[in-house]
This record gives structure tokens, C-alpha cells and sequence, in this order.
């Protein structure tokens, strides 16, 4: 973000902004005295030069009147939550949601009592943060109501008017300030704000499992989400909604973040999380039925506790069979998390520097690692003679374990041909 003045802030440069639909959408709604501005993220995301995927829009045209407008200028309107003024247009190819401005007349929890109105200030005044507050002319010119643009310049995360308050109106926002911190954050956070987040916290436990899992999946996916757990840890709040982790400690976050930044590593939301509990797959199921995590989530998860741990000084033919037997996705991340450890002690330490060297060689051979392919199935054993049921299935074991002996070399004929000794 430029130095530029409040009066000068602009976000005109962003490709977005001049794509055609959109200026031909923001030109309609801005007709006949009415005025309309793109809100919130995107300004925010354009000012600080990073990527912007969704782009809302505040207008002071009623919702009918908006549809009416946007069909108008030949676009697709989709009342996606016409009661709260929030109308979905597809303007070639691109959604924008589109939502007159508010005022909220009372709250309850997530839900408020709103009316819509003409008073840029009001609408201001009802989001969460300062830097989530500001707003952008179809000509980029970046008008704050708020005083966004200063906290945005020092990367201070503060809420608007009253953090409690602000905090009343939906307990989620305890988790958006620990995630928006992580994202745009800088230094210590807002004082009024983490002392609001550790008055309230225990709202935390009205929330619902899916809102709650969706913050803490964009907090785990941040650059660097260790600052924020830290002052999460600090409030209690961490302990609040994980209290899985709460006796582990979040350590070895520092050495995983570092260690991805180092060597390369995708972001992985559930290897961060899993950084800061302990390896117990019930209590990881446990915590993956709570927060109502997806199915592939949940396995994710418990594969990685269910693993075995591999010793750095593992030879690459036994490496092999432990991946066959316990597959690989659960072992990657017991690798990747041992090395970004050893990693964090390896300066002061020659094992750690010694067993960083080990994981890493045994994550390459993962790397290129594919699971064979068992040569025999049970129609073979039948062609061979051997009747369907236990004992045909312990005969099939007994081979594999023999297949797997090998190395994975045995083929079919040669371990038909064991079967053929054991028989005679």
C-alpha cells in the first residue's frame, strides 16, 4: 500500500476494476441519483496489491430497483438474499453480489433486524473492522468513513466503534479478528479488541460447528498464522475452540511455517492444524465429529494420528513396506512435520541437523513413491484349486506377506508356485 493520502487513496490501477461488465453494472446503478461502490475485501486486497476473487457491491437502490437495473444493462439477477437486500448478478460471466445499504435495527447473534437506507456512514458503521469498511468509486477513488485507510497503512486489525459491541452483534467475529490478524495483521494486536475476545469468548460455544471450522480453516491457511494463535492461546480463546490442542502448545507452527516457506510446500491447512495437537486418533476423530468436518477432512486427520512414525535412519526397502501397509497420505505429514522440527533444532544441534537430513530423504522417496499392485486375487487361488472361505483368505495374507517380503519382486507364477510347495 502507497503512502497516499486519504484524499488520494485509489484503487484505479486494479485490472478488475475496468473489466466491462462490472464498470457497465456499476454505471447502471449509478444512474438517477443513486450511487453504488464496490465494498469491503476487494478495495481492501487492491489497496494492499493482493489478489481479489469476490467483488461486492453497496448501492442505495432498493433490490427490486436493483434487478430491475441489472436486467436492464442486459445482466442475469438472482435474489440470493433478497430479504437482506442481497442480489447476485452475473454480469458476463462474473458473479457480483449486490446489496443495498443497511442499518441494523437490532441483533440476535448472527441475525439482524436491518432497514435499508441512503447513509454511507451507517452502512459503514455495521461492518466488523475498519479495514473491511472501505469503499471504491466505479473510478477507484477509495472514499473511508471509518478510518480504515490509517489501521490499513499500519496494518493495525481494529473493530468499529465498540469491540464488544461489534462482538455481541455475531461471536464469529472473535475468530474473524484472530483470522484477519494472521492475514493483514502487524505487530500487537488492538488491545480493546483482544480484551473484548477474551471477555466473550465463551459466546464462542453458540456458534455452530461448520462456522467456527470454515474461520479457523482460513486462519490455518494464512501466510503465517503463528502470531495469531499465539494471542488466541494468550485470550483463551484458542482453548475455547480447540481444546484438543490445549495442553500440546503451538510451537511447532513457527518451524512448519518456516519449513514451507523454505522448501516449497503447499500450504495444508490440516498438517498446521495437526502441528498443534498430539498424535491420538481418537481424540483427532473426536475433534473431527465436533467440528463437522467433510469425510476427507476427518480421514486426513486421523490417517495422520493413526501413522506410525518413521525413524530418519530408515532403510528405503523397509520405508516401502511401511508405506504399502499403512499408506502414504497419513505418513507424509508425520514426515513433513518431524523434519520441519528437527529443521527448527538443527542450528544448535548435530542429531536434529542429522535427522532432518534422514526425513528429507525419506520424504523424496515418497515423492516417487508408487503403491504396487498385489499380483494374485482370490479367482487365482480358485483356478488353483482352493475352496472359497477363511482359510483361502489366510492363504491369500500369507502370500502377500511373502510378496512384500520380497520387496514387492515375487510374481504371479512364482508365489502360485509357493502355494504349490506348501501343498505337497
Amino acid at each position: 500500500m502507497t503512502d497516499a493520502s486519504p484524499e488520494e487513496a485509489s484503487i484505479a490501477a486494479a485490472p478488475w476494476l475496468r473489466e466491462g461488465g462490472l464498470q457497465k453494472l456499476l454505471a447502471a446503478l449509478n444512474e438517477d441519483g443513486e450511487e453504488a461502490r464496490i465494498a469491503g475485501g476487494a478495495v481492501r486486497n487492491a489497496l494492499l496489491g493482493q489478489a481479489v476473487s469476490d467483488i461486492d457491491i453497496a448501492t442505495t437502490t432498493l433490490p427490486d430497483e436493483t434487478i430491475r437495473r441489472a436486467q436492464g444493462a442486459g445482466f442475469k439477477a438472482v435474489p440470493t438474499g433478497y430479504e437482506h437486500g442481497t442480489i447476485t448478478v452475473v454480469a458476463k460471466g462474473k458473479a457480483y453480489e449486490v446489496t443495498t445499504l443497511r442499518a441494523d435495527v437490532e441483533t440476535f447473534g448472527r441475525r439482524a433486524r436491518v432497514v435499508f437506507g441512503r447513509d454511507w456512514k451507517a452502512d459503514a458503521e455495521r461492518r466488523d473492522f475498519t479495514i473491511n469498511a472501505l469503499y471504491a468509486e466505479a473510478d477507484g477513488r477509495v472514499i473511508d468513513l471509518v478510518g480504515g485507510l490509517p489501521d490499513l497503512q499500519s496494518r493495525t486489525l481494529r473493530f468499529i466503534g465498540v469491540a464488544e459491541e461489534r462482538i455481541r452483534e455475531d461471536y464469529l467475529r472473535i475468530l474473524r479478528f484472530f483470522r484477519f490478524f494472521a492475514w493483514y495483521g502487524c505487530g500487537r494486536p488492538d488491545a480493546e479488541g483482544l480484551k473484548a475476545c477474551a471477555r466473550l469468548k465463551d459466546g464462542l460455544a453458540n456458534l455452530s460447528a461448520e462456522r467456527v471450522w470454515n474461520e479457523l480453516k482460513k486462519l490455518f491457511s494464512a501466510p503465517d498464522p503463528s502470531r495469531a494463535l499465539l494471542w488466541m492461546r494468550q485470550t483463551g480463546v484458542l482453548a475455547a475452540v480447540l481444546p484438543e490442542g490445549d495442553k500440546w502448545g503451538i510451537d511447532a507452527i513457527h518451524g512448519l511455517v518456516r519449513a514451507e516457506r523454505d522448501l516449497g510446500w503447499e500450504v495444508d491447512p490440516l498438517l498446521r492444524l495437526a502441528a498443534i495437537l498430539p498424535p491420538d486418533a481418537e481424540r483427532a476423530a473426536a475433534l473431527a465429529r465436533r467440528l463437522r468436518f467433510s469425510r476427507a477432512e476427518a480421514e486426513a486427520l486421523t490417517g495422520w494420528a493413526e501413522a506410525p512414525a518413521p525413524s530418519p535412519a530408515l532403510e528405503e526397502a523397509e520405508f516401502e513396506r511401511l508405506l504399502y501397509r499403512a499408506g502414504g497420505d497419513g505418513i507424509e505429514r508425520r514426515l513433513k512435520l518431524a523434519l520441519a522440527a528437527a529443521r527448527a533444532q538443527a542450528a544448535q544441534n548435530d542429531d536434529a541437523l542429522m535427522a532432518a537430513a534422514g526425513y528429507q530423504r525419506l520424504l523424496d522417496i515418497l515423492g516417487r513413491w508408487q503403491r504396487p499392485v498385489f499380483p494374485l486375487r482370490g479367482k487365482d487361488l480358485l483356478a488353483h484349486g482352493l475352496a472359497p472361505g477363511e482359510a483361502m483368505g489366510a492363504t491369500l495374507n500369507r502370500l502377500e506377506e511373502a510378496w512384500i517380503a520380497s520387496g514387492f519382486k515375487l510374481g504371479r507364477e512364482e508365489l502360485l508356485n509357493i502355494l504349490d510347495e506348501e501343498r505337497r
